[in-house]
């Protein structure tokens, strides 16, 4: 393939890509429609499948780009505070979590509510991003814990990460547990105030 052809695929599967990202941030990801897609970008049709196996393929594209933009986001928010408590530290980061969720619901959705396969290859950037984002966890978690060995600290790591996004999740979609946005917050510093305490 000639170096031209591939930087036209390159520029086509980065429109598609912002394409897909506006959609999906305004209607979710079940939305999405091939048509509308060519036509936000300015392509045929049939040329998605030139760059794209399906859609599934350019929701995993947009994916890539949220997941990172919430491990940013997440560790910005304990940027300096070395001095906090690990405690404190797990809150600040957990907070960013729901404000990010709330903020960009759509997008963040997308992350978690796309079926991939259980026997097929995860994405090497999902693996990846959700590694780095354990690592902010799992520091204050070793803090707290510092008995455990890297096993239990990683079950622990996906513990705490899954109560906190069942939380943040319930909360958003005011599901049975779920109470309003602002008391999201509250719920979470409860559960985080006590992780030692036991």
């Amino acid at each position: 393939m000639s170096e031209k052809t591939e930087k036209r695929k390159q520029d086509l599967r980065e429109r598609l890509t912002d394409a897909a990202h506006i959609r999906i941030e305004r209607d979710g990801f079940r939305a999405l429609r091939a048509r509308d897609l060519a036509r936000d970008a300015g392509c045929a049709l049939g040329a998605i499948y030139n760059v794209f196996n399906d859609l599934n393929a350019i929701v995993l594209a947009v994916n890539g780009i949220t997941f990172r933009r919430l491990g940013a986001t997440v560790a910005q928010s304990v940027k300096g505070a070395d001095t906090q408590s690990p405690n404190q530290r797990l809150i600040l980061m957990s907070t960013a979590y729901l404000h990010f969720a709330s903020t960009h619901n759509n997008l963040w959705r997308a992350v978690f509510d796309i079926q991939m396969s259980l026997d097929g290859p995860v994405p090497e950037w999902y693996v990846v991003e959700l590694a780095k984002l354990f690592e902010h966890i799992s520091a204050p978690l070793a803090e707290i814990f510092p008995d455990r060995d890297a096993e239990g600290l990683d079950l622990m790591t996906r513990t705490l990460f899954s109560s906190v996004h069942g939380i943040v999740l319930l909360g958003l979609e005011r599901r049975i547990s779920g109470v309003p946005v602002e008391e999201i917050e509250q719920m979470i510093a409860q559960l985080l105030n006590q992780i030692g305490n036991s």
